[in-house]
């Protein structure tokens, strides 16, 4: 870690506790160059989803953007820094929780909809191919993301059990 105050990389970590709800590590450190002491929080870095905007855009979810909305909202009021720390920390922990499954629920719902809606002759076979549907025409309820089954003749050695 880098000191804030003279740049040198070499810093001693004097106290370590949990923060935010025991999402984050607060550390004390001494940088070993100029002795200055400042705080740092450590986070986990997790992956976050797509936010769709009103205009069906997509951008990745920004913490800061969250907070600094947050704060906006609420400089004419009351609220201690700490509340709206609490408050931001205890979203992003439900975004990285709840985001993530909803976001895959939903593409999946989308892609079978698509698929409903295609004209019978572009209705995808197993595989992901698209074949006029009929006799032998892929399940309903497989996705044409899954990979295809090898055919009889497509299989390599050991497939009718001798080696």
């Amino acid at each position: 870690m880098h000191c804030p105050f003279c740049g040198h990389e070499e810093t001693k970590v004097n106290d370590s506790r949990l923060a935010g709800e025991g999402r984050q590590i607060r550390r004390r450190r001494e940088c070993l160059k100029c002795g200055e002491r400042f705080t740092t929080f450590e986070t986990a870095e997790l992956i976050m989803p797509l936010v769709i905007k009103g205009d069906r855009g997509r951008e990745s979810f920004d913490e800061g953007k969250l907070r600094s909305g947050m704060e906006k909202a609420l400089e004419k009021r009351p609220v201690p820094r700490e509340q709206i720390d609490e408050a931001v920390s205890r979203i992003v922990h439900r975004v990285r929780s709840l985001g993530d499954v909803e976001a895959f629920h939903e593409e999946i719902e989308r892609l079978r909809s698509a698929r409903a809606q295609a004209p019978p002759q572009l209705q995808p076979a197993r595989g992901g191919r698209h074949k006029r549907a009929g006799p032998g025409a892929a399940n309903r309820d497989q996705l044409p993301l899954l990979p295809p089954e090898p055919a009889a003749n497509d299989a390599g050695p050991g497939a009718d059990g001798k080696k």
